[in-house]
């Protein structure tokens, strides 16, 4: 055995040993994961687990994973959320803003540990980021300089830019709603700042996007900005496709949107917010008291670029942009 293998293979057995030493002998842990999206999700479950191993918990030893999906059908939530308390989850982990709504209804005895969450004060998860007090804790999605560091993007990108339309949900009936109202808010100001107009378009029923879409080219749309909502999530084949019918340049909050064909997107690192999660159940599950646990912001975000759609729209992307993207889709 070389000297770097027998160091990886001592280095692997203090883990095990102190996981060992720090969880409760023969206690299998049962975690909840609860989502409003589709499965499999856009960030894989095993990113999650690979951070708890890498705490040194091994699945179907010191825990097991009861992961429920409401398939972008948020009326589902409440029903798995209680499934999850039936359970007897030691946690739950949800992901999104409707999924730790339905958890908080369901339980205020269960931990519940936010991955990533839009706003969780304005949709009245918790009251306070620095102490929520109560059952919840976890991470925020959202940056207050997200708003401002996309619509920068598509200046750097098209300087002739002038107009810009911002997509957004204005009606819910859901406390979520807040968010879409929220980064609106910040791109309107982040356009005065870089002397860009700003269109609002509000949408909230299955018939409208294509309308408030094709009254955003009337009015004078240059670029196209899709707030991260389930509404919008749920519509993302209909707006990339108007954006390419129309060779729309399109900046959208999920990479989702990118995976699906659109042109670019920037927002929180989700991969990392679910990382970051598991360092939460494990203090939980290690007896930390989650409303004593700060609510975190995100500290890494990425930018994602769709060459394929960028030369199909005919769009040169410039180098200065390429290079600092994290990922480019060729």
């Amino acid at each position: 055995m070389d000297r770097r293998t027998f160091f990886d293979v001592l280095a692997c057995e203090l883990l095990a040993i102190t996981g060992a030493i720090a969880q409760p002998a023969g206690k299998l842990y049962r975690i909840g994961y609860l989502s409003a999206g589709a499965n499999p999700p856009a960030v894989p479950l095993a990113v999650f687990t690979d951070a708890l191993r890498d705490l040194g918990w091994i699945e179907r030893k010191t825990f097991v994973l009861e992961p429920r999906f409401a398939d972008n059908h948020p009326d589902r939530l409440a029903e798995l959320a209680a499934e999850l308390v039936r359970l007897k989850v030691d946690v739950i982990v949800t992901r999104g803003t409707l999924a730790p709504l339905a958890a908080k209804r369901a339980t205020s005895t269960i931990p519940i540990v936010m991955t990533s969450t839009a706003d969780p004060m304005g949709s009245g998860i918790v009251s306070n980021l620095a102490r929520p007090g109560g059952n919840i804790t976890g991470l925020s999605m959202n940056s207050p300089e997200l708003a401002g560091k996309r619509l920068q993007l598509l200046k750097d990108m098209f300087p002739g830019i002038a107009t810009v339309a911002v997509l957004w949900n204005d009606a819910s009936p859901n406390e979520a709603n807040q968010y879409p109202a929220l980064v609106f808010a910040q791109t309107e100001a982040a356009g005065r700042t870089l002397g860009i107009r700003i269109l609002s378009v509000p949408v909230h029923d299955e018939s409208g996007v294509q309308k408030a879409l094709d009254a955003a080219l009337r009015n004078g749309a240059g670029g196209l900005i899709t707030i991260e909502d389930p509404f919008t999530n749920n519509h993302r084949a209909e707006i990339i496709d108007f954006a390419a019918r129309h060779r729309l340049p399109a900046m959208y909050g999920l990479r989702e949107f990118v995976d699906a064909g659109g042109l670019l997107s920037y927002g929180a690192h989700l991969a990392d917010l679910s990382r970051r999660g598991a360092q939460y159940v494990d203090k939980i599950l290690k007896g930390a008291n989650p409303g004593d646990l700060p609510i975190e912001q995100p500290t890494k975000f990425e930018l994602v670029i769709n060459l394929k759609t960028a030369m199909a729209l005919d769009i040169t992307i410039p180098q200065s942009i390429l290079v600092r993207a994290d990922e480019v889709i060729r």
